[in-house]
């Protein structure tokens, strides 16, 4: 007779226990149990519990490699879900081991689940074992789905238990991706393979959704909500600031027109990945040394500022051309400007020229500080409604939720739990696609919030995303080649590229560990066949099988994979941060980050006056919606887990959980060396602080 101690453990969330009936099944290399009803007097299966078992045998079961978990009804008692999060069994011979689930049983079904010991498909030799993550890939495979949502743009997941209603837009009917309303607090259900990655806990949709009422309630009150006037005078646009302000969203607002504010946002606001040194002046941008020289200082000319690396651009080009739509029964406009930056000897990056179209000429003049106040000021401010689209659409939606959704996708298709690499990313998925879902809904459909909020409308953010991916590149997307290309390794004052490496350099490092842990050789890389098909599904999925992008199709060594690796964590969670973190603060000040324009640009000088410039911003209902969405999506919900935090136990390996503890410890030296940083600077920037980066895109 063997006797083993079992360990049942349910999810914390609300309404993760269950009334049914569980059973179990061990089976081991020498044999395999009875199938056993786990049952004690009183209620099993609670919220949060870990239940404790004795299963007898009439034999010792040998090495354990599987548990099955069987879910039955119960007496008189509805169906209902159940999260489990692990099995933990300690055998006679007193080693424990661990079964790894964090998955939903939603019907009456059995789930298998692997011993948690990491092993590619080479690693595995007992047919059982080859087996079962052969249908567990397939069972996957049959339950998600690729689904085009807009083509040109990464496909993203189509779970056939939940169906967003689908409608044409007559007007271009290669746009399937409406989802009308916003009738979703989404329960993505499905009966097997369902983790906690795909449905929020109850907790993060509450908070989610509750902090949204309250600011909504206050402005509608105050009769902003409804209100399609301009603002009277900018004053009054501090009525809109969120009940919650910071140190900066005040600063924002109280130096939003300096010019040396203006230029630090390309450094440290929210999307700061933009400018580039500039070594000569582009043709389509005709400035010349008798037009900035008195902006750059005594004793030079820009020849000589240009080759010591001191000028800097900015080029909008990627939204000639977008269509613009209407708001409020007014059409809207957007230009494609081009913004010049000097880097002076104070350490300031400052505006000197800006252009508002890629195309030079008597209708396009070159606006600079010793223009008028208030043609200065609002040629600045097209700039920041070009760098509203470039931010929203590009640096964030596509560039880390999107993205970082077809990342998901495939891991979830083509790995199996229990390969290493599963392991190690899946922490990094945490509530991605619920978040996305969420966002098509509210956001990206005919009546949602960016086309009552932004200028350019559903169709053209689509169409500068689809612009985006057509253009993006698999080198940039390795932070220390992205700043090399664009000039800015040394560029003092970049406390954003300060932080982003440091940050880097813990993740790879991290990273490195593992995977030289579970990956011996190139071959053993080369030869894992799961690898390699999520690797191509994602180069086709998601870079849509485009070579220009330069995304690897297969990996053959191992420093591919790792630096592989490291990109896709880096994009699900510290690039994220980097690009979500400060909206709210930088754009709670509306004129600093206007989501629309309402009067063309200008195209002559002398002729803003404040009252034009208060006609050309968003009116104040738009000023409302887009400061609402920002409001939802800005601050991090309950629940949260902050980057190298990894409370779900998927390894169990002694090398790759000290790897994860001294990752855990580079992580607080780094969060300690900034916020020391921070306390010296006017303004802070803690967005790459680790304790406020999330493992996942989960807001």
């Amino acid at each position: 007779m063997a006797t083993y101690k079992v360990k049942v453990a349910t999810g914390d969330d609300f309404l993760s226990g269950t009334m049914d009936s569980i059973s179990l099944t061990i089976i081991g290399t020498q044999g395999e149990s009875h199938k056993q009803l786990l049952n004690h007097f009183g209620r099993d299966f609670a919220t949060g519990a870990v239940d404790k078992y004795t299963v007898r045998c009439q034999q010792d079961l040998g090495e354990l490699i599987i548990v099955r978990l069987h879910k039955d009804p119960y007496s008189f008692f509805p169906k209902n879900s159940w999260y489990c999060k692990y099995v933990q069994i300690c055998a006679p011979n007193g080693r424990v081991y661990h079964f790894p689930a964090y998955q939903w049983m939603d019907g009456y079904e059995t789930l298998s689940l692997r011993e948690a010991t990491g092993k590619t498909r080479a690693d595995d030799t007992l047919p059982i074992l080859l087996e079962h993550r052969q249908e567990e890939i397939r069972a996957k495979q049959d339950l998600y789905h690729w689904r085009v949502f807009v083509p040109g743009l990464p496909n993203y997941v189509d779970i056939p238990s939940y169906h967003p209603p689908v409608r044409r837009n007559p007007n271009r009917p290669e746009w399937n991706g409406y989802i009308p309303g916003f009738p979703i607090l989404i329960n993505i259900k499905a009966t097997r393979f369902l983790n906690s990655n795909l449905r929020y806990s109850f907790i993060k949709t509450a908070s989610f959704f509750t902090r949204l009422a309250p600011m909504s309630l206050k402005l509608k009150v105050q009769g902003l909500l409804d209100c399609k006037q301009s603002w009277k005078r900018l004053k009054d646009i501090k009525k809109v600031f969120p009940f919650y302000k910071t140190v900066i969203s005040e600063y924002v607002a109280e130096h939003w027109t300096e010019d040396s504010f203006f230029g630090y946002q390309y450094l440290n606001g929210v999307n700061p990945g933009v400018i580039r040194r500039c070594m000569r002046i582009p043709d389509k941008f005709p400035v010349t040394d008798d037009m900035v020289a008195p902006f750059l200082g005594e004793g030079t000319c820009l020849q000589a500022e240009l080759e010591k690396g001191n000028i800097y651009l900015a080029d909008y080009r990627i939204l000639e051309g977008i269509p613009t739509t209407e708001l409020n029964g007014r059409k809207q406009h957007q230009c494609a400007p081009l913004c010049l930056l000097h880097f002076g000897p104070e350490g300031n990056m400052m505006p000197i020229a800006i252009q508002l179209s890629q195309t030079p000429g008597p209708s396009s003049p070159i606006f600079l500080p010793s223009d008028s106040e208030w043609d200065w000021l609002l040629a600045k401010t097209w700039v920041r409604n070009a760098e509203f689209y470039c931010h929203e659409a590009i640096s964030h939606l596509l560039g880390t939720h999107l993205i970082a959704e077809a990342f998901c996708l495939s891991l979830l298709r083509q790995l199996p739990m229990c390969h290493p690499l599963y392991k190690l990313l899946i922490p990094h998925t945490r509530y991605t696609v619920q978040i996305n879902c969420i966002g098509r809904a509210l956001l990206l459909n005919e009546e949602g919030l960016s086309a009552r909020g932004t200028g350019l409308g559903v169709e053209g953010i689509a169409e500068v995303m689809v612009r985006a991916l057509s253009e993006i590149n698999y080198d940039r997307m390795y932070p220390p080649n992205d700043f090399m290309e664009r000039g800015v390794q040394d560029l003092p004052g970049y406390y954003y590229r300060d932080d982003c490496l440091a940050v880097w350099d813990a993740l790879e490092r991290f990273v490195t560990e593992i995977i030289t842990y579970y990956y011996p050789c190139d071959a053993a890389v080369e030869g894992d066949t799961e690898l390699q098909s999520w690797v191509q599904e994602i180069f086709k999925e998601c870079l849509l099988g485009r070579e220009s992008s330069g995304f690897p199709k297969c990996l053959r060594t191992v420093p591919e994979l790792i630096r592989y690796i490291t990109i896709i964590i880096y994009i699900c969670s510290a690039k994220h941060a980097a690009v979500n973190t400060g909206q709210l603060e930088y754009t709670s000040w509306m004129p600093n980050f206007p989501s629309s324009m309402r009067n063309p640009p200008m195209q002559a000088k002398g002729l803003t006056t404040l009252e034009t410039y208060l006609d050309t911003l968003p009116d104040v209902r738009t000023t409302c919606i887009i400061l609402l969405v920002l409001w939802t999506l800005s601050r991090e919900p309950d629940d949260k887990r902050p980057l190298g935090h990894f409370p779900d136990i998927h390894f169990v390996e002694e090398v790759p959980r000290r790897s994860m503890e001294a990752f855990r410890q580079r992580l607080d030296q780094i969060s300690y060396n900034i916020r020391q940083r921070n306390k010296g600077l006017a303004i802070p920037y803690y967005y790459l602080d680790p304790v406020l980066i999330e493992n996942s895109i989960s807001i």
